[in-house]
């Protein structure tokens, strides 16, 4: 009967812990030298090195239409007012962790979203997580100036490999508070479903 228990309460805790949304906290910083009004029209423009892989810039380019429409502003490619050139970077590091795993040779360890196991040479490499540093980036410029009249960045590290997720909320962070954001880095949370 207890074990029948345990098992059935362990079960209910990792169902739970799989439908809980994830927070993905980014650090932003925004500039808005000038007004951009809402309803505005832009389109995406490109520098020589995002046209070298441009399935991979057609997909972020989808991310953040959805983005720019959230905050109003809806793409026009014969009638912009305005350009937008966006731009993501990743790296992967794996990262040392600075805590034994518990027991002798074989324990079991949870944190940070990853499970590992021992850290001796029986288990090399076990005690290591691999972290995910992302930032994206959005630039308006007004298309008969070129002047810039928006600029937003968002940061993101953490152990998640999943970028068709992570990058549509790192851009929704950065587009956070458009077009009148607070001056400084500040930290955006965004959930997103497991």
């Amino acid at each position: 009967m207890l074990k029948a228990l345990a098992a059935l309460w362990l079960t209910a805790l990792l169902a739970a812990g799989c439908t809980t949304p994830r927070r993905i906290d980014s650090q932003v910083n925004a500039f808005a030298p000038q007004a951009v009004p809402a309803g505005s029209r832009y389109r995406f423009e490109r520098l020589p090195s995002q046209q070298t892989d441009s399935a991979a810039q057609d997909r972020l380019e989808a991310m953040a239409e959805q983005a720019l429409a959230h905050v109003g502003l809806k793409r026009d490619e014969a009638n912009a007012r305005y350009t937008v050139q966006v731009s993501a970077t990743q790296r992967a590091q794996d990262l040392v962790l600075d805590r034994p795993a518990l027991g002798w040779s074989l324990g079991w360890m949870f944190g940070n979203g990853g499970i590992t196991v021992g850290n001796d040479a029986a288990f090399p490499n076990w005690n290591t997580q691999t972290n995910y540093w992302r930032e994206v980036g959005l630039i308006l410029r007004d298309v008969s100036t070129q002047t810039v009249v928006y600029e937003t960045r968002a940061t993101h590290d953490g152990p998640w490999a999943d970028s068709e997720r992570i990058l549509p909320a790192l851009l929704e962070a950065a587009l956070q508070d458009f077009p009148a954001p607070p001056a400084g880095v500040r930290q955006v949370p965004i959930e997103i479903p497991r």
